[in-house]
């Protein structure tokens, strides 16, 4: 088996392409096939080494590695050439002297007369010593495929049996008068030179594949098994487009989802596993892959189900690959250096990152909460001052008895620390929460956190009184007598 992921380099890797790419490389690691990748550079005005790249850093990304040295479209055209010139020598092509105006000309008057334009085979008609004629006269002809009578016809592996009336296609041309070949030929070339089996890619390829498959035939090559998987609509039932947002799969990388998370969602646009699994390692997706899950109907890429998927994955996910990933986002957003995090030594970033990543769906989430534990001093969140602040004179009278009390620990341990503090709320006449919460306000300047105890631990003591201090001395606080 070997099949191809084969993008124009003329863009960013979208999230279509991504989810073609994953099919392919899934339904190969599966068999024990062969993942090929072939950039289809032909169009030199769009095609750009900037976008080549990014088809690369998407993929690589993903984790979807390819088997053999990249092909290169555009380095096969006398090849594609070849092939063109190998039909017009069997009689499987023609030569079309028809110029572009003559063409836009017909073109025009059957839309005049509300008809589709068909190209009706005249330079097919002409005697073969007036195309010598032309030829010797170096009079420039496109090449046109002669499409024969009948049906052509292929079973899908997702939609079944397919078939169109070659009477419904036109004579294509596959080789331009500049020399130049048309996408359909120069794909087919390109699939038979590299040996592919099966080809897997979006449905609005169906209206090629009667004329691809007639091609193969036509150069002396079995046609290859197709799989055209239905488009990806955004939440409004519209195909995915950048007014449903971000559609790179690169700008998903810079948002905080994790590859793994990435490529179980987009498995899920276009196949089922069964059952009501959702929430899939990689080795999971391969063992479960297979054409019986195939769906036929378009998908919608929710990104707030994206988002939740990123969270089980984050939650799920062992901490020795998670912490370098986070470690590498807070030092991108300037929150800690690399000998921040040194100092502070591995056990501390993982009992950060694993309490922080219950509440975060996404890594730059989780980098943003782990905010209050990287600062010397906190911003407190007005809401947050004025809810669990409300009675200045409590809160403030709270928090000098939480200090006393906390400073007066004689190991900075969490058992001790909830025994204290449960003691000195019973004492003062209030429930733990009347306590802990201006307390959690004092600490990270927020409402919500990891439980309390974890948070104390995470800052350590010097730290911990320091930021009650800081929160006595506040205005809201600090006019206040105790």
């Amino acid at each position: 088996m070997r099949v191809r992921f084969a993008p124009s380099p003329t863009g960013y890797l979208h999230v279509g392409g991504a989810r073609t790419a994953l099919f392919n490389w899934l339904y190969a690691r599966k068999h024990g096939g062969s993942f090929l990748l072939r950039i289809e550079d032909t169009d030199r005005t769009r095609s750009t080494t900037e976008s080549t790249r990014a088809i690369f850093d998407g993929l690589d990304w993903l984790g979807l590695d390819w088997d053999e040295d990249v092909v290169y479209q555009g380095a096969n055209l006398e090849r594609h050439r070849r092939d063109a010139m190998a039909l017009l020598a069997t009689g499987g092509a023609y030569r079309c002297f028809c110029t572009s105006a003559d063409l836009d000309a017909r073109r025009a008057e059957a839309v005049a007369q509300k008809g589709a334009f068909r190209y009706d085979r005249r330079c097919d008609r002409l005697d073969p010593a007036e195309v010598e004629r032309r030829v010797q006269a170096g009079e420039p002809y496109a090449i046109r495929f002669r499409v024969p009578d009948g049906t052509t016809a292929w079973r899908d592996m997702v939609h079944g049996e397919i078939a169109f009336a070659n009477g419904e296609l036109d004579d294509l041309v596959i080789l331009r008068s500049d020399g130049t070949p048309i996408y359909n030929l120069a794909v087919v070339s390109d699939d038979i030179a590299m040996r592919i089996t099966h080809v897997m890619r979006g449905d609005d390829h169906v209206s090629n594949t009667p004329k691809q498959i007639l091609l193969y035939r036509a150069l002396g090559a079995p046609p290859p098994v197709f799989a055209h998987f239905p488009m990806i609509h955004g939440t409004d039932g519209k195909k995915l487009s950048k007014r449903h947002g971000a559609t790179a799969v690169g700008d998903y990388r810079h948002l905080g989802i994790l590859p793994d998370a990435m490529c179980n969602f987009l498995a899920l646009l276009g196949w089922s596993p069964g059952g009501d699994r959702e929430v899939m390692s990689r080795a999971e997706l391969l063992d479960a892959f297979g054409e019986a899950g195939f769906l036929a109907k378009a998908s919608v890429f929710d990104p707030a189900k994206l988002e939740w998927m990123n969270g089980q994955h984050m939650a799920r996910m062992p901490l020795a690959e998670l912490t370098p990933i986070v470690g590498a986002a807070l030092v991108a957003a300037g929150l800690a250096t690399e000998a921040d995090l040194a100092s502070r030594g591995p056990a501390w970033v993982n009992r950060l990152v694993d309490l922080l990543r219950v509440r975060a769906r996404t890594v730059v989430e989780l980098v943003h909460q782990a905010l209050p534990y990287l600062v010397d001093a906190v911003e407190y969140d007005p809401a947050s001052v004025a809810k669990q602040w409300k009675d200045a004179g409590a809160t403030r009278r709270l928090l000098a008895a939480s200090r006393e009390t906390l400073a007066g620990l004689a190991a900075w341990e969490a058992a001790p620390m909830e025994e204290a503090m449960r003691s000195l709320a019973a004492r003062e006449g209030v429930g733990a929460g009347k306590l802990l919460q201006p307390l959690r306000v004092a600490l990270t300047g927020l409402a919500a956190s990891p439980g309390i105890f974890d948070v104390l631990m995470l800052l350590g003591r010097d730290a911990s009184l320091r930021r009650i201090d800081t929160a006595l001395a506040h205005p809201y606080l600090a006019t206040t007598s105790a």
